[in-house]
């Protein structure tokens, strides 16, 4: 691992598995701790700091809801990614560990190369100065904001945030990996529609989870924006189960896009802070 090796908590009760997660995460060049009960997975990340908690549910002592609860509530331990993997597989359980601070949760049986690129993605998201999305691959916090200070040295550009709304709720009911799924779908059909009616300038970058920013040119908005939010909207039914598709968009949870816009009119910018707020107050 660049600049080390992380080091990952399993907290597991089942020696087989934790003795399995421990053996291929130290294959895939992690260093790898193990306890079997709650308080010496509270004690062991007090300790040592880990760079990621991989948590079971069920202890023998405290659950592992009252583990990540203890160690977001610890100054030393609140930033630690937790991944839940467990075997309850009720929605009120996943909301649950969502509420007590979870970054993941995944429910057994697993496959392993898929915690593999969870555990990656998560380790990815804490790591100070990171350049790209985990998930989508978009550039992101400085990538970003250099393009955004190079807007700001001419006249000539606009900028589009595209919001995927209520991909939390949509997430909490189908799970990371569908929600990770719909990111990089929503990315390849921002790419695609910037190579139908952008040029080679144009620039696709990440806000967040669920907002991503398009630089261009003032000619290209108009038919960039009908191209994007008709894509999308046509598209984003198809991200539920069969069951679930065709319950209409006017439902208050369901995923819908919005797109707002900035260009120099809506200055002028003091610098950098003061483009962000004004884009950041269009999207609100």
């Amino acid at each position: 691992m660049p600049g080390g090796k992380s080091t990952i908590l399993v907290v597991e009760d089942d020696i087989d598995v934790a003795e399995m997660l421990t053996a291929y995460f130290q294959g895939q060049g992690y260093s790898v701790q193990a306890v079997n009960s709650g308080e010496d997975a509270v004690r062991g990340s007090r300790a040592t700091h880990p760079d990621l908690v991989i948590l079971d549910i069920r202890l023998p002592d405290i659950d592992g809801f009252e583990v990540a609860r203890r160690l977001r509530n610890h100054q030393r331990t609140s930033d630690i990614p937790i991944i839940f993997l467990t075997e309850k597989r009720e929605r009120s359980d996943r909301l649950q560990g969502l509420t007590v601070g979870a970054d993941d949760y995944i429910t057994k049986p697993f496959d392993i190369q898929e915690l593999r690129l969870r555990v990656r993605n998560s380790l990815r998201r804490t790591r100070p100065n990171s350049l790209t999305n985990p998930v989508t691959g978009l550039a992101e916090g400085a990538l970003v904001d250099e393009r955004l200070r190079e807007c700001l040295e001419t006249s000539d550009w606009a900028l589009l945030v595209v919001s995927i709304e209520n991909l939390v709720q949509f997430r909490e009911s189908y799970g990371f990996v569908a929600a990770d799924d719909v990111q990089r779908a929503v990315s390849l059909m921002l790419h695609n529609a910037m190579r139908g009616v952008g040029s080679s300038k144009d620039f696709i970058g990440q806000l967040g989870p669920t907002q991503f920013i398009l630089a261009t040119q003032p000619a290209n908005l108009p038919a960039l924006n009908d191209r994007i939010r008709s894509r999308l909207e046509q598209s984003l039914d198809y991200f539920y189960p069969l069951k679930d598709r065709g319950k209409g968009s006017a439902s208050s949870d369901r995923l819908n896009v919005g797109i707002s816009h900035l260009s120099p009119n809506d200055g002028p910018f003091k610098g950098l802070d003061d483009l962000k707020t004004k884009l950041f107050r269009k999207q609100s």
